[in-house]
């Protein structure tokens, strides 16, 4: 059983490779319950592949992954399992083209959680409501714009109330002005409780909503801390040069 303790997330000590090649060198990381943990990085860092890991869609190489108090890695669990209590969300948007927006919410509590099709819609059309699409429920995602294709795919991610969202970049592939209403409603879900693990390219939002913020360079976490800590004071000289560059691109 799992104590109010036990983090909802433990990662110990994880190397994965490609080929010959380490993208993540040892990475270990907890993430508390109702905690918003925010990775940051720049591309190539093994932020996108940390999340991949978590969600068993690509194997560790060395290591463990601990949700609440299974190890998540041992080759007997069934990653299906696993992913049914972990909401994901991409940096694009993954929503079924051919399936009305309330269909796509529903999909997971009916195929994964076994919900009537009644109860599953009545919950999908609760949270469209909830993010401010309850109207769009009968379209089709391409009749969306992207920040709402967005909105959908998180509210999609959260339908069944998971133990852990992991959310991978996903204002990367919006327009400049999409962007807000998307963070918008990951700032909700940080009020509501939820427990998070984050890769953002967005130091602001990464300030203002992270519990910690986590530095990746090349597979390996530099360093750890509050915002405060990270963004005021970084202790690394690899995590100064990265915010320098980021926060201050002509600079």
């Amino acid at each position: 059983m799992t104590s109010s303790t036990t983090p909802v997330l433990r990662v110990d000590n994880v190397w994965k490779l490609f080929g010959e090649h380490p993208v993540l060198r040892g990475i270990s990381l907890e993430v508390a319950a109702h905690e918003v943990v925010v990775l940051i990085g720049a591309s190539g860092s093994g932020k996108s592949t940390l999340l991949k890991t978590i969600n068993l869609l690509e194997p560790v190489n060395d290591g463990q992954i601990f949700l609440g108090d299974e190890d998540i890695t041992d080759p007997q669990v069934k990653p299906d399992a696993v992913r049914a209590q972990v909401g994901v969300v991409f940096q694009h948007y993954n929503l079924f083209p051919h399936m009305s927006v309330l269909a796509n919410v529903a999909l997971a509590l009916r195929q994964v959680h076994g919900q009537d099709k009644a109860t599953a819609e009545a919950r999908g059309l609760e949270l469209l409501t909830r993010i401010g699409l309850g109207d769009k429920a009968g379209e089709y995602p391409d009749r969306l714009s992207g920040g709402q294709q967005q909105r959908v795919a998180i509210a999609r991610a959260i339908a069944s109330d998971p133990r852990l969202l992991l959310l991978d970049e996903i204002t990367s592939a919006l327009d400049p002005q999409l962007v807000g209403e998307v963070l918008d409603l990951v700032r909700e879900l940080k009020k509501s409780g939820s427990t998070i693990l984050m890769a953002t390219h967005e130091m602001g939002f990464a300030r203002r909503v992270a519990d910690r913020v986590v530095f990746l360079k090349d597979g390996v976490i530099v360093e750890a801390g509050t915002p405060e800590q990270i963004f005021e004071n970084p202790q690394n000289p690899a995590t100064r040069e990265f915010l320098a560059r980021v926060l201050n691109p002509l600079g």
